[in-house]
């Protein structure tokens, strides 16, 4: 499966949209298979290997591996090379403690600047997510990408573009990657719709206080879910061995 372009482009930078050139393409298929798992975390990229793959010039690959390292999904050092990055626990809780900060503050943005007809697309929107089998189960709550995804359009409902850059851009690829590596299952899953509701809903009321408070405690309460799922696996493993 491939992403759409047009979707692709907007996640890489949601205001502007550039013309489809053969690095945009090259882009998305190496973005779509990092974030999904298909290139493994931490692997060493060869540049020779994936130039003759695609049957692409070198500058044409760098162009699509620059903006692969601008969505912090891969990194380069000196005498070393490029390797996607390396999914850890610890990297996860720092990238939720961010999230956190950030969206709390998209959050009251948005109650300021999202516009009626942008919150009615919202509450549809999560009137459709409510009618998803796995979320009806109460076994996951999975989003699909962009605007599908309700962390995604409340941070583009701040209408504040420098927010826009960091968590749209820059970060967001980054945050689905950890998802894909470590599961979608939770037990958070309707909890983590009913918190959606009240957000929205305290966005509605124009109440930037409110929806920030509302935010900063889902993200916090995913991340202690996380920690908690932690500190069994290793209790677990103390018990097992």
């Amino acid at each position: 499966m491939i992403l759409n372009v047009s979707t692709i482009m907007a996640l890489d930078n949601p205001t502007t949209r550039t013309a489809v050139t053969t690095a945009d393409k090259v882009f998305e298929q190496m973005l779509y298979a990092i974030v999904n798992g298909n290139i493994k975390a931490g692997s060493k990229i060869s540049e020779p290997e994936l130039a003759k793959n695609y049957q692409i010039s070198r500058s044409t690959l760098r162009e699509a591996l620059n903006r692969l390292e601008k969505c912090h999904l891969i990194e380069r050092k000196a005498n070393v090379g490029s390797r996607v990055v390396e999914c850890s626990i610890a990297g996860l809780l720092e990238l939720y403690i961010v999230r956190e900060a950030l969206e709390g503050m998209a959050c009251r943005q948005a109650a300021s600047n999202m516009t009626d007809d942008e919150i009615l697309e919202m509450k549809a929107m999560l009137a459709q997510h409510a009618n998803v089998k796995a979320l009806r189960e109460g076994v996951a709550y999975y989003q699909e990408e962009g605007d599908l995804d309700f962390h995604y359009k409340v941070i583009l409902g701040s209408h504040n573009q420098q927010l826009i850059n960091i968590l749209c851009g820059q970060l967001y690829h980054l945050v689905r990657m950890y998802r894909c590596q470590f599961g979608m299952n939770s037990p958070r899953a309707t909890k983590a719709f009913d918190e959606h509701s009240r957000i929205i809903e305290a966005i509605a009321e124009r109440d930037g206080e409110l929806a920030e408070m509302l935010m900063r405690r889902h993200i916090a309460a995913s991340r202690k879910n996380i920690e908690n799922k932690i500190a069994q696996q290793k209790l677990s493993t103390s018990t097992t061995a």
